[in-house]
């Protein structure tokens, strides 16, 4: 075996132990063991434990940002359905290592794993905004993206220690908190506003969104919901206007008090 190949297998070897057990758990005589090599060998390619986990994690994070690749053809929920797939794939075939990085509980985090699994976070963010095709995202929508993949992230480990619904559901329910989360940014963005009816009407009824859609509707027909939403939606556009035109009102008071105390200028003397 020549020396990168050596290296290449102590990386896998170990990357798989710690996809199994939390990283404090694997000693280097584990590795050595698990590799069928002796444990001067290990140390002969890696100072220590640490630096051996720290690159398996980055190989690992380079898998890990690589689902989150798709191809952008097809309506995006269902692109962001095949991507969260692979994505809760990944964390259940690296459950107990990842999940005690992710959760800051693990006496092997460094600024080396952080470093990666920030990368990785971005690398995700990244994909997601360029599937949206908005030339220009606003903060707002990017810290949607980025808030919706730290939920993602919480969810699925949540999910790991519990395996409370089946990852299937899981994997439909990420993908339609998204499509919420955008909707609301919407609402308060009129660009994004108008890019999202053109992403509604590419969505299918059986994907992701339809879905979602359909639930809404059964939600909205439960007796008395629409009549309360609707009440609650007029209620809270007359106050917005209440407000407007008391901050019009004060803005008007304020200038016209502000002309009065100014001093007239001085009278010139006719001598």
């Amino acid at each position: 075996m020549s020396v990168d190949e050596r290296r290449e297998q102590l990386i896998a070897v170990a990357l798989e132990l710690f996809s199994r057990r939390p990283p404090e758990e694997v000693s280097i005589d584990d590795i050595a063991a698990a590799a069928g090599a002796s444990r001067p060998l290990v140390y002969h390619y890696f100072p220590g434990k640490q630096a051996l986990y720290e690159e398996s994690l980055r190989r690992a994070g380079q898998e890990l940002s690589a689902r989150f690749e798709e191809p952008m053809e097809g309506p995006l929920s269902e692109r962001l359905y095949r991507v969260m797939g692979r994505y809760l794939d990944f964390v259940q075939s690296h459950g107990p290592g990842f999940a005690a990085l992710l959760r800051g509980g693990s006496v092997a985090a460094s600024a080396g794993t952080s470093a990666v699994i920030d990368e990785v976070r971005r690398a995700a963010q990244e994909q997601i905004l360029a599937h949206l095709a908005i030339p220009s995202p606003s903060p707002a929508l990017r810290l949607t993206v980025r808030a919706w993949i730290a939920n993602a992230e919480i969810t699925s480990l949540e999910w790991l220690g519990e395996r409370s619904v089946p990852l299937e559901e899981l994997q439909l329910h990420l993908v339609q908190e998204f499509v919420a989360a955008l909707t609301i940014t919407a609402a308060r963005e009129p660009a994004l506003a108008a890019e999202l009816a053109s992403f509604f009407a590419d969505e299918r009824p059986q994907g992701p969104t339809g879905r979602l859609v359909r639930d809404l509707a059964g939600l909205l027909a439960v007796p008395g919901t629409l009549d309360a939403l609707t009440a609650l939606a007029t209620e809270a556009a007359e106050a917005a206007e209440a407000t407007e035109v008391g901050e019009a009102a004060e803005v008007a008071e304020a200038a016209g008090a502000a002309e009065a105390t100014e001093e007239p200028p001085p009278a010139h003397s006719s001598e």
